[in-house]
C-alpha cells in the first residue's frame, strides 16, 4: 500500500482533502458503491495533516448543538458509528465522561438551557451540585455542573490512518503531495491539475478542502456564498507530576453569543492533559504560531467585509483572546476559574490547531455544517467541531447527496 502512489489518470469521483471528512466520506463512497473508481487528494505528505491532526480528540456527546441541527444529528449518529469503527479497527478510545462547570450564579442559570438541550438531544447527563462535583473532581471549583458520562477521548489522527488504509482495501487510491491549481470543467468530466502539472480526470468531485475550502470552489468557477477565515486555537499541557488535577474532560459554562467553548481542561487517549485553547485570527491558514505570515491570506481576510463586521461587534473578545495567546499569566487566569490551584509552573507550551471558520458577508460565523453543490461537484463549506466525532455520519449525508444529483446550496 504505497503511501505516494502516482494519480491515476482517470477515476469516476475524486474527494479532494485527506481530511477525517474527506476520508470518511471516500470509505462511505466505496462501502456503498464498490464499483465506482474513488480517488482523494491531499495536498500534504500524509493524511490528518491540519485540523484532523491537531484537534482535541474528543468524542463528542452532542449536549450544546440546537436540537434538530446538522450538527446534533450527525454528532449523535457519528459518535456511534465512530466508537464502532474504533473497535473494528483496534484504536483506543474511551468514554471518560466531562463535566461542564459553572463557577456562579449567572453560568448556573445557563446550564439550564444546556440541560434542555441535552434532553431534547437525547445525551444522558446528571444536574450534580458542588459536593458531588468534588466527588468526580475534586480540584475542580464551581456552584453546579452537569456531568456527561458518556463524552469520550480517541486519537483522530489514527483514525484517519485506518481510513486510508481502509480506502486502499477497497480499491480506491490516497494521492498525497497532490496541490489543486487548476480545476476544468469540460462537457460531463472534470479535469483536476496540481502544482507538477499532474491531471486527473473524474466524472464527479467532492471539495473537503478544509481551510482551502472555498478557494477550491472558486477554483471550480462557483461563487462562494462565505468566506473561510482561520483561527488559531493554543494549548498548555499540564506538567506529568500534576495530571492529578484532571480526572475526566473539564469544560466551563460557554458563553452563547460566541461559538468556541473557551479554555477547558481535557484528558488525551495517548496520555498527558492539554489546557485550552484560546481562539485568535491566524496570520496565515496554515498559521500555526505568530511568526507564521502568509500575507496573500492575511490580506484575503481582513479585506473581507464579513471578517471586518465580525471584528467590530466582537472586538473586545477577540482582544481577551490575543491577551491570553500573548501572556501566559492571563491563560492561567482563565484555567484558575476552573482549577483555582493552577500555577504557571504547572503548564507547558503544547500543541496548536488551525479551525476553518465560515463568515457570511453580514458578519456572522456559520455555526452549522454547510454544503454547496453544483451539477458536477459537492463542496463542504463548513465543518466545524464536533465534525472528527460526526465524520462518519457526514461522509454517510454527502453520498446521499452525491446519489440524489442534488444541484443547490444547503447544511448537511
Amino acid at each position: 500500500m504505497n503511501r505516494n502512489a502516482s494519480p491515476p489518470g482517470t477515476c469516476d469521483v475524486v474527494i479532494i482533502g485527506g481530511g477525517i471528512v474527506g476520508l470518511a466520506t471516500a470509505t462511505t463512497l466505496i462501502r456503498r458503491h464498490p464499483s465506482l473508481a474513488v480517488c482523494v487528494v491531499e495536498a500534504e505528505s500524509h493524511v490528518a495533516a491540519h485540523q484532523s491532526g491537531h484537534n482535541s480528540g474528543v468524542l463528542h456527546s452532542g449536549i450544546y448543538y440546537k436540537p434538530g441541527s446538522a450538527k446534533a444529528i450527525t454528532c449523535r449518529s457519528g459518535k456511534a458509528l465512530m466508537e464502532a469503527f474504533c473497535d473494528e479497527h483496534q484504536i483506543a478510545w474511551d468514554r471518560c465522561g466531562k463535566v461542564v462547570v459553572a463557577t456562579d450564579a449567572i453560568e448556573a442559570e445557563r446550564l439550564n438551557a444546556i440541560a434542555k438541550r441535552a434532553m431534547e438531544n437525547g445525551v444522558e447527563y446528571h444536574r450534580i451540585d458542588t459536593d458531588a462535583l468534588r466527588e468526580i473532581e475534586p480540584s475542580v471549583a464551581g456552584v453546579a455542573a452537569l456531568h456527561v458520562p458518556e463524552t469520550g477521548i480517541v486519537n483522530y489522527a489514527k483514525v484517519c490512518e485506518a481510513m486510508r488504509q481502509q480506502i486502499l482495501r477497497g480499491g480506491g487510491h490516497v494521492v498525497l503531495s497532490f496541490k489543486v491549481k487548476r480545476i476544468e470543467t469540460v462537457s460531463s468530466s472534470v479535469a483536476i491539475t496540481d502544482s507538477k502539472n499532474q491531471t486527473i480526470h473524474c466524472g464527479r468531485m467532492i471539495n473537503c478542502a478544509g481551510l482551502q475550502s472555498d478557494r477550491i470552489l472558486r477554483m471550480a468557477g462557483g461563487r462562494p456564498t462565505v468566506k473561510i477565515v482561520p483561527f488559531r486555537g493554543e494549548y498548555y499541557d499540564l506538567v506529568p507530576e500534576r495530571e492529578h488535577l484532571c480526572h475526566h474532560l473539564i469544560y466551563p459554562v460557554p458563553d452563547p453569543s460566541f461559538p468556541f467553548l473557551g479554555v477547558h481542561f481535557t484528558r488525551m487517549i495517548d496520555g498527558g492533559v492539554e489546557c485550552g485553547p484560546n481562539a485568535v485570527l491566524a496570520l496565515s491558514r496554515h498559521g500555526y504560531d505568530w511568526r507564521t505570515l502568509n500575507a496573500a491570506d492575511l490580506l484575503e481576510t481582513l479585506r473581507y467585509g464579513g471578517f471586518l463586521k465580525l471584528a467590530r461587534k466582537h472586538w473586545r473578545t477577540g482582544a481577551g483572546e490575543i491577551h491570553r495567546s500573548l501572556r501566559k499569566t492571563a491563560f492561567v487566569s482563565a484555567l484558575q476559574k476552573l482549577i483555582p490551584s493552577i500555577r504557571a509552573s504547572d503548564l507547558r507550551p503544547g500543541r496548536a490547531g488551525v479551525r476553518a471558520q465560515a463568515v457570511t458577508p453580514e458578519g456572522e460565523l456559520v455555526d452549522d455544517f454547510l454544503i454547496e453543490t453544483t451539477e458536477h461537484a459537492i463542496h463542504v463549506l463548513n465543518a466545524p467541531s464536533p465534525a472528527a466525532t460526526a465524520s462518519l455520519a457526514i461522509g454517510s449525508k454527502i453520498v446521499d447527496c452525491f446519489e440524489s444529483g442534488e444541484t443547490k446550496s444547503s447544511g448537511i
